[in-house]
């Protein structure tokens, strides 16, 4: 499935067509969550491949042999992208699952769930560049021309996934309204990785 050339247009926001289908996207619409799956919410770029790795750890008691065998693309796969229907009806147990979808395309599914949820928040400036470098990377996204022009685009709402701060916003809002929901930002996790080194240099003298 190349297609690297589509961008498919749902619910008014735009996604590679690469990795994305409106048969693909209806599905998470109406997924079936099970009360046993992990959820990792995240706009793109903001510590999605960290968080996968973290569930991965924590679910497998902390041994890597998973994370070192499994691509995170079959550990823990994007609900919305084209090839987890399979992945995911073929998983069972524990399930953890992964999406860049807003909340408010994933709240009817996730009504009555009693999935948990793991959301990872990014401030929007480094989110910015992460994303202006991934597109000049990523084959499957438009190539951006100047910094500014891919920041003008961000902050209208205007690339892939949509606004960030409509993400942002439509899953904090649900604070206190949806069971089973953490909510992290990509700066406590690298402030706990760096107090975490303090204590063991710490302990080491």
């Amino acid at each position: 499935m190349a297609r690297l050339d589509v961008t498919e247009t749902f619910h008014h926001i735009s996604f590679p067509g690469h990795i994305h289908t409106q048969d693909s996207l209806n599905y998470a619409l109406h997924f079936q969550f099970r009360d046993r799956d992990t959820v990792i919410a995240t706009y793109p770029k903001s510590g999605t491949t960290w968080m996968q790795e973290i569930v991965t750890l924590v679910k497998n008691r902390g041994d890597p042999q998973l994370s070192k065998t499994v691509p995170n693309w079959a550990r823990a796969p994007w609900l919305e992208q084209h090839y987890s229907a399979n992945v995911l009806e073929a998983t069972q147990g524990h399930r953890i699952i992964t999406t860049h979808l807003p909340y408010n395309l994933l709240a009817s599914a996730l009504q009555g769930s009693k999935a948990k949820v793991i959301y990872v928040a990014r401030n929007p400036k480094d989110v910015a560049v992460s994303y202006y470098h991934f597109h000049k990377m990523a084959k499957f996204l438009p190539e951006p021309n100047s910094f500014d022009e891919f920041l003008d685009s961000f902050l209208e709402g205007s690339v892939s996934y949509g606004s960030w701060f409509d993400h942002v916003k439509g899953w904090t809002s649900q604070a206190g309204v949806l069971a089973n929901v953490l909510y992290i930002s990509y700066e406590e996790m690298w402030l706990t990785i760096v107090m975490l080194h303090h204590v063991r240099t710490w302990k080491g003298t």
